[in-house]
């Protein structure tokens, strides 16, 4: 799919720089806004209508919050090939709705290191459901639009406004490289934390 419609968006965030206006802006264009905690918590502040995840995998947050995101009912609707007639058909014997964009950052591990956090406090630090959305999105960038980072926002609410709020092949496969290039330092910073760190 070369130009990619906006229609339904999963935003989970931990720097919210930027959140309010770029949520405004896809609400504002008939975007489906769907998050969990404080990322759910700061579109409503700011006025948006915003769908649970809990909502939409009928499944509540468990284990402090480590279990949110990791369903079918989300990942099912993040890897889904539009192009694909039999993807497409899973979804909807399965009432599974596509996504067309996931934005999401990661905990602050690095904060949690520099703050000389021990090890067990450091380790809550790791984000596991933000790595998988993220590579799961950026692995389907024929399908999908991935956005890793807020400094991405103009740029791609300028796209939007110049072509009837579609995104092209070119700028996904873009951030597309660049969120695994991220994902990949991530995990590299950590297994450098706890390899040097005793247990």
């Amino acid at each position: 799919m070369d130009m990619l419609p906006i229609g339904r968006a999963l935003l989970s965030v931990t720097d919210k720089s930027g959140l309010a206006e770029f949520a405004a802006f896809l609400a504002g264009n008939g975007v489906e806004l769907v998050s969990t905690g404080g990322t759910k918590k700061a579109m409503e502040a700011a006025g948006l209508a915003v769908t649970s995840v809990s909502d939409v995998t009928g499944f509540p947050e468990i284990l402090g919050g480590r279990v949110k995101t990791l369903h079918p009912y989300i990942h099912g609707g993040v890897l889904a090939d539009k192009d694909d007639p039999a993807h497409l058909t899973t979804l909807a014997d399965h009432g599974i709705k596509t996504f067309d964009l996931v934005c999401v950052n990661l905990y602050d591990f690095a904060s949690a290191v520099r703050g000389q956090a021990d090890l067990k406090a450091a380790v809550e630090q790791i984000d596991i459901g933000g790595p998988t959305l993220l590579r799961a999105a950026a692995k389907n960038f024929h399908s999908m639009l991935v956005v890793p980072d807020p400094l991405h926002y103009p740029r791609i609410m300028a796209e939007l406004a110049a072509n009837g709020f579609k995104v092209g092949l070119g700028l996904r496969r873009e951030l597309a490289a660049e969120t695994f290039r991220r994902v990949s330092g991530y995990d590299a910073m950590i297994a450098e934390y706890i390899s040097s760190r005793e247990a």
